[in-house]
């Protein structure tokens, strides 16, 4: 692993979420999401030297896991603010999250989408019915843009990541893998705003204090990492990596405390390792999957993760591949 934490973890009474909230959650939105699968491939087991499994969360409605913590959130939504909708930023997973999300409480969404965002994914946040508001990543702020965009409409802004209900929708993960797997002794999953693995861990570390939590971020994208190394939140420059669903510049101000607490470990993998992963998942799992769901196999695929003979998971995270992304991917994978 490669990182050690030199400073003491904030107590559990102060983090923004417990597990009443993540089963809570789970309550809240059980009918209209899929309880994903554990799948097995022995391939990527023998490979990655450990019993490997993939929370298949992209085979969640909308593709990503995305939906979990968009409906929790909308659905707390009284009758004057789904009137007036609401407003969302995202590179295109919690874009189709949200869209989705509306579609089913029945009020109208605005998303402020990167102008490089996957088609894939700008057309079937389009295809759920929201408005789409595009913008340079490079150049603008999505968060400045949405947020004027909701003071206009008087809409509800819904982050991506930074919020206790989208945290605690995203939480019901967890509690499915240990449902399905209370064996389980190591998960690994990807961190763009820390949404997700704050979740997920809140859940976990609740019910099996044991079992490690361990986050995937890319090399070009390390900012919890540096985040985690600092005790502080830092900032990085707006990152260019394949794996677009967690470039992200900083993790959240209520994220960055769970994860001090609850996350054992971060690791980092570079840009050839995710594409490596992902074409085996692609071609030996057979599973249709995005290069940012490829970050736990490609840590442990790298030797940048080592779990050797222990039961992980592994998280799948979402599955919105731009197929015409394939050729350069490839070129991608056999770069050192």
């Amino acid at each position: 692993m490669q990182d050690s934490r030199p400073f003491p973890r904030p107590a559990a009474a102060e983090l923004p979420i417990s597990l009443a909230d993540v089963e809570a959650a789970q309550r809240r939105i059980t009918d209209q999401i899929h309880h994903t699968p554990l799948l097995f491939c022995q391939t990527l087991a023998t490979r990655c030297g450990c019993e490997l499994r993939l929370k298949g969360e992209h085979l969640q409605r909308s593709g990503s896991f995305k939906l979990r913590g968009a409906l929790n959130r909308l659905r707390l939504l009284d009758e004057k603010q789904r009137q007036h909708g609401v407003v969302a930023f995202s590179s295109g997973n919690h874009a189709q999250g949200v869209a989705l999300a509306a579609r089913i409480v029945g009020t109208p969404a605005v998303i402020v989408m990167p102008e490089d965002a996957p088609q894939v994914k700008l057309a079937a946040t389009r295809s759920y019915g929201a408005e789409i508001v595009l913008y340079d990543r490079h150049r603008e702020d999505r968060a400045a843009i949405a947020s004027s965009l909701a003071s206009e409409r008087g809409a509800v802004l819904v982050p991506p990541f930074d919020d206790p209900h989208i945290m605690a929708g995203q939480g019901t993960v967890g509690l499915e893998i240990l449902a399905d797997w209370p064996e389980v002794e190591a998960v690994v999953i990807p961190i763009g705003g820390g949404g997700l693995i704050a979740g997920i861990a809140t859940a976990i570390k609740s019910l099996r204090p044991t079992v490690q939590v361990i986050g995937v971020e890319p090399e070009r994208a390390d900012d919890a990492r540096r985040s985690r190394q600092a005790g502080q939140i830092v900032r990085i420059a707006q990152p260019k990596t394949i794996a677009d669903g967690v470039a992200t510049q900083a993790v959240g101000e209520l994220t960055f405390p769970v994860m001090q607490a609850l996350v054992d470990d971060i690791v980092t993998v570079s840009e050839s390792a995710i594409a490596q992963a992902l074409l085996l998942i692609l071609t030996r799992a057979k599973q249709v999957v995005e290069p940012t769901a490829a970050l736990s196999v490609a840590a442990l695929l790298s030797g940048q993760l080592r779990l050797p003979g222990r039961k992980v998971v592994g998280l799948l995270c979402g599955g919105n591949l731009d197929l015409s992304s394939l050729p350069a991917l490839a070129e991608i994978a056999v770069i050192r």
